[in-house]
């Protein structure tokens, strides 16, 4: 696992115009990313660089890697599941390796494929490489979006880092806010690619690679998930089996590391799977890790426990008070260089840091829900095409306001807070329902909470891009679109974004046996019923590992991995709420309608509402703004 960084100069007339210093001072800002090495390449057009965690081939494994010639050069940041096979047939192709890391096989593999060499690769990656020879630019983002690229042009230059704040390091390069981007953080509690939250700066898609070839920029979409039914539906049984030995082999791929290894073990059914997957191929007993709350409805620990006994597990655990979790709140502006608001970013940053003490890697669960219909928003889908069959008159003059007159509870995922946003959502299209389940915000909401100057300035068409991107989405479940959604969104850029920003922070590598390509495109090509099967979801997951796994835990309902946001705001965040929203403040900053938000923390406090979602995510707005504006 690295961080990379460089730029290349669009004027083939004109030097880089930067030196190796500007190079090393951006690799220096991502030193948590790779803290074991610096690896740096300039010529007098093209700046590469990179910081390493050695993970593979600790010994020989340093970037940049090259190919026999020297022609081709290439930094990467992420590891390369497949690379033993891949570099086996290329060796038989007459190409000849000088290590033994993974990242060699790419200059091979693009002379011998060109671009096409993306469709040989199984792995998680963000990588630049340049051919001297045709003076090409490639850079490129895996399939489901785990390792993050930025980029932008500024001064004739175009500079790509793994993080912004990398970029940032470049004088070339200004921070200034997207005020869109703004809107689409309030909406979704993040910034959907290809935008960031800096004006100029980009995020390459997942599943997309941009080239850079006699100064002309280009970016493609070089594989994308069909949900295309082929030929006769699979049993049930078989399905399951088929499913079980794509996991298996999923997670023995993700295993090989030559430094410690363990998992990440919430006591759900998706990180149970891994787990339990993980014991049959270890040649050493398998460690596993879970944090828990002393609140009740935030601790999952005693699951944890149960699946580490019930496999037989090297157990760690880390029990917190909701008081040392909140006091990095504080800290997260420092280290998180976009606006996140989803609150388990805490948790998996405290998760990571006390893993990291043990292992360098660990292996999660994450991408279950999405490939497998986890969410309960998904069965919410079919509520809601039954409850816009009430007649307006029932919906407006009785349940909706019996709903809304249910006590507040601060309780995790409690049913007055998913009640009230059913019903809050429930009269938009499909895309918009979904994303307001999700979000924060209403596109009503944004109009009172948001200055005249930024509405002014600023597009309402909010879910535009979502909407533009079910075009090339083949399939015709409304459910499975707005899974296709959430792969290409919520996951790429909200869990993924928080599993790679909270672990390298402390420099732990996580991999996500789920997010193989082949168990992905294996459960898309299923018929919708056997993942969601009535109200149950991940129906033909929880089949295929139910030899594997305490009844339970199969059983056991969605819960999320939360943190108390809402009764922290009334008490031990209440003080930094108020400094961070103060109206003079607000006022002099001009985004935000003072008004407006003192009337959701009023409400708040007093248990008229629960504006924790929307508060939070104003307060992590302003966490970032005071560290990054």
């Amino acid at each position: 696992m690295c961080g990379i960084a460089g730029w290349i100069n669009l004027e083939n007339n004109r030097g880089a115009n930067q030196s190796e210093a500007v190079l090393h001072a951006m690799c220096e800002r991502m030193k948590h990313r790779g803290p074991d090495s610096e690896g740096l390449w300039t010529d007098e057009r093209v700046a590469l660089g990179m910081r390493r965690l050695s993970i593979i081939d600790l010994a020989t494994g340093e970037q940049p890697v090259y190919s026999e010639d020297k022609s081709i050069v290439v930094v990467m940041n992420g590891e390369l599941y497949n690379f033993r096979e891949v570099r086996a047939d290329l060796e038989k192709r007459g190409h000849k390796f000088e290590t033994q890391t993974d990242t060699e096989i790419l200059p091979h593999l693009y002379e011998e494929y060109g671009e096409a060499m993306l469709e040989h690769i199984n792995g998680m990656f963000a990588f630049a490489l340049w051919d001297k020879r045709k003076q090409k630019l490639l850079i490129a983002r895996d399939k489901f979006g785990e390792k993050p690229l930025y980029y932008g042009v500024f001064d004739g230059k175009l500079i790509f880092a793994s993080e912004p704040k990398v970029l940032l390091a470049n004088p070339s390069v200004k921070a200034e806010i997207n005020l869109d981007s703004l809107r689409s953080y309030l909406s979704f509690d993040y910034v959907p690619a290809p935008n960031s939250i800096f004006r100029g700066i980009s995020k390459l898609p997942a599943a997309h690679f941009l080239t850079v070839e006699k100064g002309e920029i280009k970016t493609r979409r070089y594989w994308n998930l069909s949900w295309h039914k082929n030929g006769s539906t699979p049993s049930i049984e078989k399905a399951a089996e088929e499913l079980r030995e794509l996991l298996a082999d999923a997670v023995r791929m993700r295993m090989v590391a030559d430094v410690p290894l363990g998992i990440l073990l919430s006591g759900g059914v998706d990180s149970s799977t891994v787990a339990a997957f993980a014991t049959q191929f270890s040649t050493e007993k398998v460690k596993t890790f879970s944090i828990g709350f002393e609140e009740d409805s935030f601790d999952e620990s005693k699951f944890a426990r149960q699946v580490a006994a019930h496999l037989g597990t090297e157990h760690y655990e880390e029990k917190l008070s909701v008081e040392k979790a909140a006091d990095l709140i504080s800290e997260i502006g420092t280290w998180l260089d976009e606006p996140l608001s989803d609150g388990s970013l805490i948790p998996t940053f405290l998760l990571s840091r006390f893993v990291r003490k043990h292992v360098t890697v660990a292996l999660g669960g994450d991408g279950g829900d999405e490939i497998f219909a986890g969410y309960p928003m998904y069965y919410a889908h079919k509520l809601a095409n039954f409850y816009g069959k009430v007649p307006r008159i029932l919906r407006n003059g009785l349940i909706a306001p019996v709903v809304n007159s249910l006590p507040v509870s601060t309780k995790n995922m409690s049913f007055d807070y998913k009640a009230k946003r059913f019903v809050a959502a429930s009269r938009y299209d499909a895309v918009t329902r979904h994303h307001s389940w999700f979000g924060s915000f209403s596109i009503d909401q944004q109009q009172q909470l948001l200055s005249k100057d930024v509405l002014a300035t600023t597009s309402g068409d909010i879910y535009k891009d979502a909407k533009d991107l079910l075009k090339i989405c083949d399939a015709t479940n409304e459910i499975e679109q707005m899974q296709f959604l959430d792969l290409n969104f919520y996951m790429a850029e909200d869990i993924l974004t928080k599993v790679d920003r909270a672990s390298m922070a402390v420099s732990l590598e996580v991999r996500a046996p789920f997010l193989d390509p082949r168990v992905a495109q294996f459960a898309a090509a299923l018929p919708f019923e056997y993942k969601l099967k009535g109200s149950k979801s991940k129906y033909i997951l929880k089949k295929a590992v139910e030899p594997l796994l305490p009844k339970n835990i199969l059983q056991r309902p969605k819960k999320g991995f939360g943190v108390p946001i809402a009764e922290w705001l009334k008490h031990r965040l209440n003080p930094l709420m108020h400094e961070l929203l103060d109206s003079t403040r607000l006022k002099n900053q001009g985004l935000f309608d003072a008004e407006f938000v003192q009337k959701l923390i009023k409400e708040h406090e007093t248990n008229a509402a629960s504006h924790h979602k929307q508060l939070w995510t104003l307060l992590v707005f302003q966490l970032w703004f005071d560290n990054f504006s």
